[in-house]
Order: structure tokens, then sequence, then C-alpha cells
């Protein structure tokens, strides 16, 4: 797809997550171009059925998404469990394990995440491979500042390749809202995501990682003539 039709796909697959929301339910609201469809979506549906939502955003991106569409917005203090997440994803392979993070809010998204009863992510079809970290995507991995040399360290002895995240509009690494750094970690495809997950999580200083593994329940994929609904399979 070209990115025109990428976009309608997002888009496509955005409306079809939101049908998942039912009135009095908390929402989790995923970061990022992608997650800002569903935002607009979900703004609408609670408009037109006049339902009674309550939203937990990821970033200050989505928060300001979600105020502008009038979406009544809530915290995890006030609702520790939520009925459901919708996000986006970077790259999604067959068994819904997801690589995230490149809008730089995935430690706040994994967090939210985590806390849902049901996970549900939208994407375009160029999103799903067979392999997680084909096409030379990186995971991206939320960092303390203080630990930026140590972790790269780390990152090329477990045989990555570390690229600190640079701002396009500023001078500086990108610092996430939590005011960490991100270093985008390059390992080529990834065989064993779930152990390369716990092994970088085992790094001093690594706040998160973008690999986010059994998170997703429910993928909706946008293409150019449909949506496709991916369930993860049960065992």
């Amino acid at each position: 797809m070209n990115p025109k039709q990428a976009e309608e796909a997002k888009k496509k697959a955005a409306y079809a997550a939101v049908e998942h929301v039912k009135n009095d339910f908390t929402v989790g609201l995923g970061s990022g171009t992608t997650a800002a469809y569903a935002i607009k979506a979900l703004g609408e549906k609670i408009k037109r059925e006049h339902l009674n939502v309550l939203a937990v955003p990821t970033s200050y991106q989505a928060f300001l998404l979600a105020v502008q569409h009038g979406i009544t917005i809530t915290t995890l203090e006030e609702h520790p469990t939520l009925d459901v997440t919708i996000d986006g994803a970077d790259q999604i392979d067959p068994n819904l394990n997801l690589i995230k993070g490149m809008g730089a809010a995935l430690a706040r998204e994994k967090i939210v995440a985590s806390t849902s009863k049901h996970n549900i992510i939208i994407a375009d079809a160029n999103k799903k491979v067979t392999t997680l970290g084909q096409n030379n995507q990186p995971i991206p991995v939320e960092i303390l500042p203080f630990a930026i040399a140590p972790v790269q360290r780390r990152i090329m002895l477990a045989g990555g390749k570390p690229i600190l995240r640079e701002a396009k509009n500023k001078l500086g690494p990108v610092i996430t809202d939590n005011g960490n750094a991100l270093i985008d970690a390059y390992f080529g495809t990834i065989n064993n995501p779930a152990e390369l997950e716990k092994e970088l999580k085992l790094i001093p200083g690594v706040v998160e990682t973008g690999l986010f593994i059994n998170l997703a329940d429910v993928a909706y994929v946008g293409t150019a003539s449909a949506v496709e609904k991916i369930e993860k399979q049960r065992k």
C-alpha cells in the first residue's frame, strides 16, 4: 500500500476497534498517529451514542487529542483496571506479539495495556510481519539518561546495534513524557522475542522495552479494501 492507502487503512481499523467500547467503560488510549484515529473515532461514538466513557491517555499528545474530541479523562489511581485499551503498533507477528514505541510512549503504553482486560491493536497491513524485527525494524528501549553509555554497551554485548534517538526539530536526544531517553536497538529478525525482552529488561538503567509479548488480544488490520480481524489463538 502507498502512504495514502495506509492512512485510510488505519482509519478504517480504528473505527472497527472502537465498536468494542460500551457505556460506562474505562478506556486506555494509545499514542501516535495510528492511535489518533481511534481517539477521534471514540469521541464521535461517545457523542453519537451518548455514552459515559472515561479514558486514560498514555501521553500528553493523547491527552490533548482526547480533550479536543470531548473524551473525559481519568487516571490509573482512580481506575487501576481498565475495560479496554486501543493502541497502534509498529510491527505485529502472527502470535500478536508486537514492537511498539516509535512514538516514544512505550513505557506508559505497556503499563496501561497491562492493566486492561482487553487490548486491541489497530494498524495497516504494512505492519504485519512473519517475524518481529524484519525490514530493519528496531526495538525502542526507554532508559534513564544517566545510563545511556552502559546500556548501549550491554545492548552491543547482546548482539544489538544501539542508536540514541535524536530529536528532529531540536538539538539533543528525544525525551519521553517520563523524562527518559530512548535507544533504538537493531537486532535483525528476532526468533525468540520473549527471551530478548527478559534480557533487555535485566540491564540496569532500562525502564521499558518496545517488545509487547502476550499483551494484545485482537488486532484490526486495515487493507486497501477491508479490515482484517486477527484474534489471539487460545491454547
